[in-house]
Protein backbone atom coordinates (compact mmCIF):
# COMPACT_ATOMS: atom_id res chain seq x y z
CA UNK A 1 0.00 0.00 0.00
CA UNK A 2 2.95 2.33 0.20
CA UNK A 3 2.40 3.44 -3.23
CA UNK A 4 -0.66 4.73 -2.57
CA UNK A 5 0.19 7.26 0.63
CA UNK A 6 -0.43 10.68 -0.03
CA UNK A 7 2.47 13.33 0.28
CA UNK A 8 2.60 16.85 -0.58
CA UNK A 9 4.84 17.55 -3.53
CA UNK A 10 7.26 20.38 -3.97
CA UNK A 11 4.39 22.41 -4.77
CA UNK A 12 2.53 21.97 -1.96
CA UNK A 13 0.00 20.00 -3.80
CA UNK A 14 -1.34 16.65 -2.09
CA UNK A 15 -0.93 13.85 -4.33
CA UNK A 16 -0.17 9.69 -4.16
CA UNK A 17 3.47 8.60 -4.26
CA UNK A 18 2.10 6.95 -7.15
CA UNK A 19 1.13 10.05 -8.78
CA UNK A 20 4.41 11.77 -7.98
CA UNK A 21 6.37 8.55 -9.65
CA UNK A 22 4.43 8.38 -12.66
CA UNK A 23 4.97 12.15 -13.09
CA UNK A 24 8.55 11.44 -12.65
CA UNK A 25 8.18 8.52 -15.42
CA UNK A 26 6.64 11.62 -17.58
CA UNK A 27 9.53 13.83 -17.08
CA UNK A 28 11.54 11.53 -18.59
CA UNK A 29 10.11 11.06 -21.59
CA UNK A 30 8.09 8.08 -21.27
CA UNK A 31 4.99 7.20 -22.65
CA UNK A 32 4.07 3.65 -21.92
CA UNK A 33 3.75 3.42 -18.27
CA UNK A 34 3.22 -0.29 -17.03
CA UNK A 35 2.29 -0.85 -13.18
CA UNK A 36 2.73 -4.07 -11.79
CA UNK A 37 0.25 -4.95 -9.24
CA UNK A 38 -1.49 -7.91 -6.84
CA UNK A 39 -4.41 -8.96 -7.91
CA UNK A 40 -7.78 -6.72 -7.02
CA UNK A 41 -5.34 -3.76 -6.47
CA UNK A 42 -5.63 -1.77 -10.06
CA UNK A 43 -8.73 -0.39 -9.14
CA UNK A 44 -6.79 1.64 -6.41
CA UNK A 45 -3.54 1.96 -7.96
CA UNK A 46 -6.10 3.24 -10.95
CA UNK A 47 -7.40 5.74 -8.93
CA UNK A 48 -4.22 6.55 -7.27
CA UNK A 49 -2.48 7.41 -10.55
CA UNK A 50 -3.22 11.19 -11.44
CA UNK A 51 -3.88 12.57 -14.84
CA UNK A 52 -6.37 11.17 -16.98
CA UNK A 53 -5.50 10.57 -19.70
CA UNK A 54 -1.73 8.87 -18.38
CA UNK A 55 -1.48 5.48 -20.33
CA UNK A 56 -1.20 3.07 -17.77
CA UNK A 57 -1.17 -0.64 -18.00
CA UNK A 58 -1.43 -2.70 -15.07
CA UNK A 59 0.41 -6.35 -14.80
CA UNK A 60 -0.49 -8.38 -12.65
CA UNK A 61 1.50 -10.65 -10.44
CA UNK A 62 -0.17 -13.95 -9.48
CA UNK A 63 1.76 -14.62 -6.61
CA UNK A 64 4.85 -13.10 -4.40
CA UNK A 65 7.57 -14.58 -5.48
CA UNK A 66 10.13 -11.46 -5.17
CA UNK A 67 10.59 -8.31 -7.15
CA UNK A 68 12.55 -10.59 -10.22
CA UNK A 69 9.31 -12.31 -10.73
CA UNK A 70 7.48 -9.05 -10.55
CA UNK A 71 9.31 -6.81 -13.00
CA UNK A 72 9.48 -10.05 -15.43
CA UNK A 73 5.74 -9.81 -15.26
CA UNK A 74 6.31 -7.08 -17.89
CA UNK A 75 7.82 -9.47 -20.56
CA UNK A 76 5.22 -9.08 -22.56
CA UNK A 77 4.93 -4.95 -22.02
CA UNK A 78 8.86 -4.13 -22.62
CA UNK A 79 8.97 -6.38 -25.70
CA UNK A 80 12.29 -5.97 -27.36
CA UNK A 81 12.15 -2.16 -25.86
CA UNK A 82 14.84 -1.09 -23.33
CA UNK A 83 12.58 0.34 -20.73
CA UNK A 84 12.62 2.28 -17.14
CA UNK A 85 12.38 0.51 -14.14
CA UNK A 86 11.33 2.32 -10.88
CA UNK A 87 10.73 0.35 -7.22
CA UNK A 88 7.53 1.89 -6.10
CA UNK A 89 8.50 2.18 -2.09
CA UNK A 90 11.21 4.93 -3.62
CA UNK A 91 10.52 8.84 -3.98
CA UNK A 92 13.68 10.43 -5.85
CA UNK A 93 14.28 14.21 -5.56
CA UNK A 94 17.10 15.60 -7.82
CA UNK A 95 19.40 18.45 -6.97
CA UNK A 96 19.62 19.53 -10.29
CA UNK A 97 17.01 21.13 -12.61
CA UNK A 98 16.34 17.52 -14.39
CA UNK A 99 14.61 14.82 -12.41
CA UNK A 100 16.70 11.68 -11.49
CA UNK A 101 15.04 9.51 -14.32
CA UNK A 102 15.10 12.33 -16.66
CA UNK A 103 19.28 12.21 -15.97
CA UNK A 104 19.75 8.03 -16.01
CA UNK A 105 17.30 8.18 -19.13
CA UNK A 106 19.83 10.09 -21.23
CA UNK A 107 23.01 8.64 -19.62
CA UNK A 108 21.17 5.74 -20.81
CA UNK A 109 20.76 6.84 -24.56
CA UNK A 110 24.34 8.17 -24.20
CA UNK A 111 26.03 5.24 -23.86
CA UNK A 112 23.67 2.90 -25.43
CA UNK A 113 23.24 0.15 -22.99
CA UNK A 114 21.73 -0.33 -19.16
CA UNK A 115 22.66 1.93 -16.82
CA UNK A 116 21.67 1.26 -12.85
CA UNK A 117 21.46 4.20 -10.98
CA UNK A 118 23.80 4.18 -7.79
CA UNK A 119 23.65 5.86 -4.35
CA UNK A 120 27.16 5.99 -1.78
CA UNK A 121 25.64 4.17 0.90
CA UNK A 122 27.30 3.34 4.41
CA UNK A 123 27.68 -0.40 5.60
CA UNK A 124 24.99 -0.47 7.52
CA UNK A 125 22.41 0.08 4.93
CA UNK A 126 23.75 -2.98 3.60
CA UNK A 127 20.78 -5.35 4.51
CA UNK A 128 18.52 -3.10 2.33
CA UNK A 129 19.97 -2.89 -0.93
CA UNK A 130 21.74 -4.82 -3.44
CA UNK A 131 25.08 -3.41 -4.39
CA UNK A 132 27.81 -3.24 -7.18
CA UNK A 133 31.24 -3.30 -7.65
CA UNK A 134 33.18 -1.86 -10.65
CA UNK A 135 35.51 1.00 -11.64
CA UNK A 136 35.55 4.02 -13.42
CA UNK A 137 34.07 4.00 -16.81
CA UNK A 138 36.23 6.20 -19.10
CA UNK A 139 37.72 8.17 -16.34
CA UNK A 140 34.15 10.04 -16.12
CA UNK A 141 32.95 10.89 -12.76
CA UNK A 142 30.18 9.14 -11.58
CA UNK A 143 30.22 6.28 -14.03
CA UNK A 144 30.79 3.05 -13.35
CA UNK A 145 31.74 0.08 -15.80
CA UNK A 146 30.04 -2.85 -13.14
CA UNK A 147 31.95 -6.18 -12.42
CA UNK A 148 29.63 -7.40 -9.71
CA UNK A 149 26.29 -7.79 -8.22
CA UNK A 150 25.19 -9.12 -4.84
CA UNK A 151 21.82 -8.26 -3.45
CA UNK A 152 22.30 -7.84 0.13
CA UNK A 153 25.75 -8.23 0.79
CA UNK A 154 26.87 -8.52 4.38
CA UNK A 155 29.99 -6.03 5.40
CA UNK A 156 32.15 -8.57 4.92
CA UNK A 157 31.09 -9.41 1.50
CA UNK A 158 30.93 -6.17 0.40
CA UNK A 159 34.52 -5.69 1.98
CA UNK A 160 35.72 -8.53 -0.10
CA UNK A 161 33.58 -8.36 -3.21
CA UNK A 162 32.35 -4.41 -3.72
CA UNK A 163 34.84 -1.97 -3.17
CA UNK A 164 34.78 0.53 -5.40
CA UNK A 165 38.18 3.23 -5.92
CA UNK A 166 37.33 6.90 -4.75
CA UNK A 167 34.22 6.26 -2.00
CA UNK A 168 34.38 6.64 1.69
CA UNK A 169 35.80 3.71 3.84
CA UNK A 170 32.52 1.99 4.96
CA UNK A 171 30.70 3.13 2.08
CA UNK A 172 29.19 0.89 -1.37
CA UNK A 173 27.36 1.50 -4.68
CA UNK A 174 23.62 0.76 -3.58
CA UNK A 175 21.00 0.31 -5.93
CA UNK A 176 19.15 3.76 -6.29
CA UNK A 177 15.76 2.45 -7.58
CA UNK A 178 16.51 3.54 -10.39
CA UNK A 179 17.53 1.27 -13.79
CA UNK A 180 17.20 1.41 -17.86
CA UNK A 181 17.33 -1.98 -18.43
CA UNK A 182 17.95 -3.61 -22.46
CA UNK A 183 15.72 -6.55 -24.08
CA UNK A 184 18.91 -8.65 -23.19
CA UNK A 185 18.28 -7.68 -19.21
CA UNK A 186 14.74 -9.41 -19.22
CA UNK A 187 15.61 -11.96 -21.15
CA UNK A 188 18.17 -13.23 -18.68
CA UNK A 189 15.63 -12.16 -15.88
CA UNK A 190 12.98 -14.24 -17.84
CA UNK A 191 15.20 -17.54 -17.76
CA UNK A 192 15.70 -17.14 -14.05
CA UNK A 193 12.07 -17.08 -13.70
CA UNK A 194 11.31 -19.74 -16.15
CA UNK A 195 13.65 -22.26 -14.50
CA UNK A 196 13.17 -21.34 -10.88
CA UNK A 197 10.84 -23.97 -8.70
CA UNK A 198 7.28 -22.99 -8.21
CA UNK A 199 7.87 -21.50 -4.49
CA UNK A 200 11.61 -20.00 -5.09
CA UNK A 201 11.43 -16.41 -4.39
CA UNK A 202 13.58 -14.47 -7.56
CA UNK A 203 15.64 -11.67 -7.25
CA UNK A 204 16.79 -8.75 -9.87
CA UNK A 205 20.10 -8.39 -8.80
CA UNK A 206 20.50 -12.16 -9.70
CA UNK A 207 19.87 -11.20 -13.71
CA UNK A 208 22.00 -8.07 -13.20
CA UNK A 209 24.58 -10.19 -11.88
CA UNK A 210 24.86 -12.15 -15.11
CA UNK A 211 24.11 -9.07 -17.36
CA UNK A 212 27.22 -7.76 -15.92
CA UNK A 213 28.99 -10.87 -17.38
CA UNK A 214 27.64 -11.27 -21.15
CA UNK A 215 26.98 -7.09 -21.81
CA UNK A 216 28.43 -3.74 -20.86
CA UNK A 217 26.34 -2.95 -18.02
CA UNK A 218 27.17 0.48 -16.17
CA UNK A 219 26.07 2.12 -12.89
CA UNK A 220 25.67 5.95 -12.69
CA UNK A 221 25.31 8.07 -9.78
CA UNK A 222 23.00 11.40 -10.42
CA UNK A 223 22.34 14.47 -9.00
CA UNK A 224 19.55 13.26 -6.20
CA UNK A 225 19.05 10.89 -4.05
CA UNK A 226 16.18 8.39 -3.53
CA UNK A 227 13.91 7.98 0.07
CA UNK A 228 12.95 4.90 0.87
CA UNK A 229 9.39 5.50 2.02
CA UNK A 230 8.93 1.57 3.59
CA UNK A 231 11.88 2.10 6.20
CA UNK A 232 11.39 3.68 9.43
CA UNK A 233 10.10 7.67 8.91
CA UNK A 234 10.91 7.15 5.48
CA UNK A 235 7.75 8.63 4.70
CA UNK A 236 8.54 11.71 6.70
CA UNK A 237 12.22 12.35 5.65
CA UNK A 238 10.46 11.78 2.19
CA UNK A 239 7.72 14.36 3.04
CA UNK A 240 10.63 16.49 4.07
CA UNK A 241 12.80 16.47 1.51
CA UNK A 242 10.14 17.50 -0.86
CA UNK A 243 9.24 20.54 0.84
CA UNK A 244 12.58 21.83 0.92
CA UNK A 245 13.07 22.13 -2.52
CA UNK A 246 9.77 23.70 -2.93
CA UNK A 247 8.27 26.88 -2.42
CA UNK A 248 7.48 26.62 1.08
CA UNK A 249 10.99 25.71 2.09
CA UNK A 250 11.41 28.78 4.26
CA UNK A 251 7.85 28.29 5.87
CA UNK A 252 8.56 24.38 6.37
CA UNK A 253 12.31 25.41 7.46
CA UNK A 254 10.35 27.95 10.36
CA UNK A 255 7.85 25.29 11.41
CA UNK A 256 10.91 22.95 12.40
CA UNK A 257 13.02 25.38 14.33
CA UNK A 258 9.84 25.92 16.24
CA UNK A 259 9.41 22.72 16.94
CA UNK A 260 12.90 21.78 18.14
CA UNK A 261 12.36 24.99 20.18
CA UNK A 262 9.46 23.49 22.32
CA UNK A 263 11.69 20.52 22.92
CA UNK A 264 12.13 19.53 26.85
CA UNK A 265 15.54 19.16 27.64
Amino acid sequence: MLPLQTLMDRDGVQKTALGILIEEVLGAGIQEIGVVVCPGDQGAYRAAGGAPGTRLHFLEQSEPRGYGHAVACARDFTGRDPFLLLVCDHLYVSRSVKPCAQQLVEVARAEGCSVSAVQATHESKLPYYGAVGGRLADARPGLYKIDTVIEKPTPTEAEQKLVVPGLRAGHYLCFFGLHVLTAGAMALLTDLVDAAAPDQRVTLSAALSALAGCERYLACELEGRRFDVGAKYGLLMAQFALALEGEDRDEVLAGLVELLALRRP
